[in-house]
């Protein structure tokens, strides 16, 4: 197993900077910073409407931000295509899943895989994601649309793997699981981060995110109004208050 690297002593993999969406004409994300080093589980928390996936769309292309920056790895990612993205080690599992519900477990890890021609590693691959997630094997021929939605969830976070990427957008991994899949889903991925993997995590479900995480944002209105380590924002009353029902 790859030994976790410190944060404090790890390159930038992901800068935003002063970035800027309109979604559906209104200013969804006002101007906000943010950055994640390599090897770091960082959490995006806040409320529904808060411009959490909004953020998430505009790193991946699937929205063009009104202003800013993002960059990965030291370059923009300006221009770049979504289906890009993989080739450059960036994957996202998307809030509601997006399984392809006609194609069969395995055909949907392969398609996770379409940017790699190692067969061998591909086949060795899918074994290792049936190790992970156990519930997969057992559903190998099954279509993706007939399996439950923390069965989908697995598959989707399977499916992402499968293309070796060096940052894995999460979001909201949790939403609509039951509280026995929800733990299921985090031990995963905090398994994964233990492997060495960059991970941003969104998620609604605040006391999780941030016992899972190394360091936390919080997203109010369009704007960070929050920043700095898991720990110590669990213990901030504030968060407390807004987030964790206490």
């Amino acid at each position: 197993m790859a030994a976790v690297l410190k944060p404090a002593l790890a390159e930038t993999m992901l800068a935003i900077t002063g970035l800027k969406v309109n979604y559906g004409g209104i200013n969804a994300v006002k101007g906000i910073d943010l950055e994640i080093r390599a090897g770091e589980l960082v959490t995006l928390i806040g409320a529904n409407g808060a411009g959490k996936t909004t953020t998430l769309k505009a790193i991946t292309g699937l929205l063009q931000p009104a202003s800013g920056e993002i960059r990965y790895l030291g370059k923009s990612l300006a221009g770049t295509p979504t289906f890009k993205l993989l080739d450059l080690g960036l994957a996202m599992v998307p809030e509601g899943r997006g399984v392809f519900a006609r194609m069969t477990i395995v055909e949907n890890l392969r398609m996770g895989a379409y940017v790699r021609t190692d067969e061998a590693s591909i086949k060795a691959d899918i074994e290792r994601m049936f190790v992970t997630f156990p519930r997969l094997k057992e559903r190998a021929t099954q279509l993706a649309g007939t399996m439950s939605g923390g069965e989908q969830q697995m598959l989707a976070m399977a499916r992402a793997l499968m293309g070796h990427p060096k940052l894995l957008l999460l979001d909201e991994p949790s939403m609509g699981l039951s509280p026995i899949m929800v733990e299921k889903i985090f031990e995963v991925v905090r398994d994964i981060r233990s492997q060495g993997m960059t991970i941003l995590l969104v998620e609604q479900n605040a006391r999780l995110a941030l016992q899972s995480a190394d360091r936390g944002y919080v997203m109010e209105s369009g704007l960070i109004t929050m920043t700095g380590d898991a720990s110590t924002m669990l213990d901030d009353p504030k968060v407390r208050a807004a987030y964790l029902g206490e």
